[in-house]
C-alpha cells in the first residue's frame, strides 16, 4: 500500500482497491478479471485485510488466493504449492514461499496467472491442500 501505521479495515474488494494509488488499482483491476476469468465462479473475500477469493464454496483460508497492492508491486499469493509447480516460469519475479511480486511498470503475465489459479483450484478439488 506504500502507506506507514495500522492498515485500515476495509468492508469490501472494492473499497480495499478505491483506497490504493491509482496505478496500483488499475492492476488490482486487472488481476482480479484475471483471476475471475480462470475461475468464474470464485467469491471475493478479505481475509487477512486484504481482497481474498475462495475458490470453492465457502473455502477457508488455505483454499483462498489474495492480492494485495503496493508501492512498486502486486502481490499475489496463490499458495506454496502453486508456486512450487510454477517456479520456473516464474524466475524472473520476486518471490516468497508462496507469493509472487508483479511489478507495477510490466504488463502481468495473464497466461500464467489463469493457469496458477486453475491449478490451485484443481489442488483444492482434488482434495490436496
Amino acid at each position: 500500500m506504500g502507506k506507514k501505521g495500522a492498515m485500515p479495515n476495509f468492508n469490501t474488494m472494492d473499497d480495499y482497491i478505491a483506497h490504493q494509488p491509482k496505478e496500483v488499482q488499475d492492476v488490482l483491476q486487472a488481476l482480479r478479471s484475471i483471476i475471475k476469468e480462470a475461475v468464474p465462479g470464485a467469491v471475493e473475500v478479505l481475509n487477512y485485510k486484504i481482497p481474498a477469493f475462495s475458490l470453492v464454496s465457502g473455502g477457508k483460508r488455505d483454499q483462498q488466493i489474495m492480492m494485495a497492492g503496493y508501492a512498486k508491486f502486486v502481490g499475489f499469493y496463490p499458495f506454496p504449492t502453486t508456486m512450487e509447480a510454477f517456479s520456473e516460469e516464474l524466475k524472473e519475479y520476486k518471490q516468497g514461499k508462496g507469493s509472487v511480486q508483479f511489478p507495477l511498470d510490466q504488463p502481468l503475465p495473464k497466461d500464467l496467472i489463469i493457469r496458477m489459479v486453475k491449478f490451485r483450484r484443481e489442488e483444492i478439488m482434488k482434495g490436496k491442500l
